[in-house]
């Protein structure tokens, strides 16, 4: 998907809304155990359910790897109908891969080739030859980890060099030069509010993904407020606060309504 077209979807849903299909097998309704894709029927519903308001979503590569052959199948198949019947929304492996030469390379065929995903999260530990082989793809995007939102992520993310710049600042800076705001993007934790506007600094025309608003803590309002551009520059996942709203047989109804009016905040706050 090239960024003209994603752009195109925000302000034609007037939303910038991500759901993540981090689909666990313990969570989802007991009515849908009995289904010969259970993963597959809860997600497909979800989608139908949320399809209005959202611009993306993000499958959590290892709710599914976890379940071996059966999860794969079902991967596959939630790409294959996102694809098939909504191509315009914009789809994220949430993968967090990261090696180099050949490994990168068999990566990025498997997401981009195999299962056509439109991007896929990449770790940046390793240097440019871990993240080039996934820039080889046309209109094809790599998410690149910059500041998490775990807490963990000040373990590494926030030590600074003599110059006082922060790791993550250097990544965004650093992969800047591997290629263009039409094919990069960032993840930035929501819950990390008072570094937003350093890093819009550090990349000023990049999008980013935006995890942890609503159950982890982050703050819509604040995301919106100091992480945007001009061309809106944030898709920002919701997973629990969206698939998780009800366990019973109402679960999708329940999941859209909760789409809906974080879409309503979006709107209100950018249009």
């Amino acid at each position: 998907m090239k960024r003209a077209e994603l752009i195109a979807q925000i302000e034609k849903k007037k939303s910038v809304l991500c759901v993540g299909l981090d689909t666990d097998i313990k969570r989802i309704p007991k009515h849908l155990l009995n289904e010969s894709d259970p993963i597959f029927s809860f997600n497909k519903a979800i989608i139908d359910a949320t399809v209005e308001y959202s611009v993306a979503y993000k499958p959590n590569i290892a709710f599914y790897e976890s379940l071996g052959d059966k999860g794969w199948s079902a991967l596959n198949k939630t790409i294959n109908y996102l694809n098939r019947t909504y191509p315009n929304v914009f789809t994220i492996a949430d993968a967090k891969r990261g090696d180099i030469g050949n490994t990168s390379k068999m990566y990025a065929e498997a997401f981009f080739e195999t299962m056509n995903f439109d991007s896929v999260t990449v770790a940046p530990y390793m240097g440019v030859d871990s993240v080039r082989p996934f820039l080889a793809f046309e209109d094809k995007w790599v998410i690149l980890l910059a500041l998490t939102s775990n807490a963990g992520a000040y373990d590494f993310q926030l030590m600074e060099n003599e110059n006082g710049e922060a790791l993550f600042e250097s990544v965004l800076k650093k992969a800047q030069k591997w290629a263009t705001p039409e094919q990069l993007m960032f993840v930035l934790g929501a819950t990390k509010t008072e570094f937003l506007e350093r890093v819009r600094k550090a990349a000023p025309n990049s999008f980013f993904l935006i995890p942890g608003v609503g159950a982890q803590g982050g703050s819509l309002e604040s995301v919106l407020r100091n992480a945007t551009n001009e061309d809106y520059g944030v898709l920002v996942n919701s997973t629990r606060g969206i698939i998780y709203q009800s366990s019973g047989e109402d679960f999708a109804q329940k999941a859209g309504a909760a789409a809906r009016e974080l879409q309503k905040q979006m709107a209100a706050i950018l249009f």
